[in-house]
């Protein structure tokens, strides 16, 4: 039986975002986020399901740090709703929202928790998306000045920062593929957004290094793998078109200060140019401290003609799937890790989210999640290889604490080590919980798979 073990530098967490888990979404002044008008379109969210109540943490945070507490964490991440901080997304500051985001802070520090605070988990303020959301660059200029705020309010109190969560999923998944808030489906449009973004997240990170504040500051993609069918050129090119997509587009202009060559002329030979003002790239490339990475799957590809954006479609290996139908693929994750690490140097990583989907519900007061204690045991396993492998790896935390508003999904996926009863906003702590957290206290366990 193997042992995966781990250093005792390596920090332990979990992860939530606001409008996930918040709910009180018309309380103490919070404005309108473009996730609740989309929620409260018809037909856009699975069941009409909506984040007005979630898994109500704004009442119940007292709560959820205890569990946390309990699990052993080092760190949490979480999101701060910008309504709640500016309603209209500028101008006047709602204290009220501030005041919240204090208390829950103030009572992580007392329970011996890391806050790391993700600026912006996609819940823009909709009087921002009225003007043209993410595509017109006073967006930017709002999205520095609410940042400058937070630090300025949490210095000393926060010191792990994450600028932007998930850059493809606020532009292309949102905006060309039309499936998250505000749901547009125009490819310049997205690759426009990707831009502002970008410079969004290099003004932020100029406007914290000139406040001087002590911590650190990163961003946090979303990344994928996809391993070529075949070694055909054709099978490896589309394949790196795909990665691309999610690490070479929004990591290059970060480290390198440009952006990949191949996508730029991609994109536009489908019908989206790359805009780029005057000391854009400048400003996109400032130090990060560290980098964030999501990941939850992957898949074996290759090269089709006109199949999708990038001339690809991914082969059924026979690969488990998650409840939510994405593969378990955790060598994927050792491969993006590594390709990183080798592309842009040994960058300090967190894995700021990795998780699954599994609809177990309760059992005479348990919940049974054997499928999902076996994929995080499976992607540790590939993160040890990680670094092993010389990945300069400082984190990791999953995804998520709880179950909770799963964006386009609704209620119907599960991805918490926590269950959540939505009637009665119960928690239960999962059998996944249990071995985390005695994987926590030990820094290892043992891979028997």
């Amino acid at each position: 039986m193997a042992i995966v073990q781990f250093s005792k530098d390596m920090k332990w967490g979990a992860a939530t975002a606001s409008y996930q888990i918040e709910g009180a979404a018309f309380e103490d002044g919070r404005g309108l986020s473009i996730w609740d008008t989309f929620s409260h379109t018809p037909g856009k969210v699975k069941n009409g399901d909506n984040g007005d109540v979630a898994c109500d943490s704004y009442h119940r945070y007292e709560e959820d740090i205890e569990i946390l507490k309990d699990l052993g964490v080092d760190v949490y991440r979480f999101s701060v709703a910008w309504p709640r901080i500016f309603p209209h997304g500028t101008g006047e500051i709602n204290q009220k929202g501030l005041e919240f985001y204090h208390k829950f802070v103030d009572k992580l520090l007392e329970a011996g928790i890391e806050p790391m605070c993700t600026l912006y988990h996609w819940d823009l303020p909709q009087a921002l998306q009225d003007k043209g959301g993410w595509a017109n660059r006073e967006t930017i200029d709002a999205f520095v000045a609410y940042s400058e705020t937070m630090f300025k309010e949490f210095a000393g109190k926060i010191k792990h920062w994450i600028t932007l969560n998930e850059p493809w999923c606020i532009s292309f998944l949102s905006n060309y593929l039309g499936e998250h808030a505000p749901g547009n489906r125009d490819l310049q449009l997205a690759v426009d957004i990707s831009h502002n973004l970008l410079v969004a997240h290099g003004k932020t990170v100029k406007a914290f290094r000139a406040l001087n504040i002590e911590g650190e500051i990163g961003f946090a993609p979303n990344t994928t793998w996809m391993e070529p069918y075949s070694n055909k050129q054709e099978d490896i090119d589309a394949c790196r078109r795909e990665i691309a997509y999610f690490v070479e587009w929004f990591m290059d202009p970060v480290f390198k200060g440009e952006y990949p060559q191949f996508m730029v002329d991609w994109f536009k030979a489908k019908g989206a140019e790359l805009h780029i003002e005057e000391g854009d790239l400048e400003t996109i490339h400032q130090p990060i401290d560290f980098l964030g990475i999501n990941y939850y799957n992957g898949q074996v590809a290759r090269y089709k003609e006109n199949s999708g954006l990038f001339d690809s479609e991914g082969i059924d290996m026979g690969y488990e799937r998650t409840d939510i139908g994405w593969p378990v693929f955790p060598e994927g994750f050792h491969k993006v890790l590594t390709y990183i690490t080798e592309r842009y140097g040994q960058v300090p990583i967190y894995i700021t989210e990795n998780g699954s989907c599994y609809n177990d519900e309760p059992e005479n007061g348990r919940v049974k999640d054997e499928r999902r204690i076996k994929y995080l045991k499976q992607h540790l396993t590939a993160l040890s290889r990680s670094i092993e492998s010389g990945v300069n790896i400082k984190g990791y935390l999953t995804w998520s604490l709880m179950d909770n508003f799963e964006w386009a999904e609704g209620y119907s996926k599960r991805f918490g080590i926590v269950h959540v009863n939505y009637r009665t906003l119960e928690r239960t702590k999962k059998d996944s919980f249990y071995w985390f957290k005695h994987t926590i206290a030990n820094g290892f366990f043992e891979n028997e798979y």
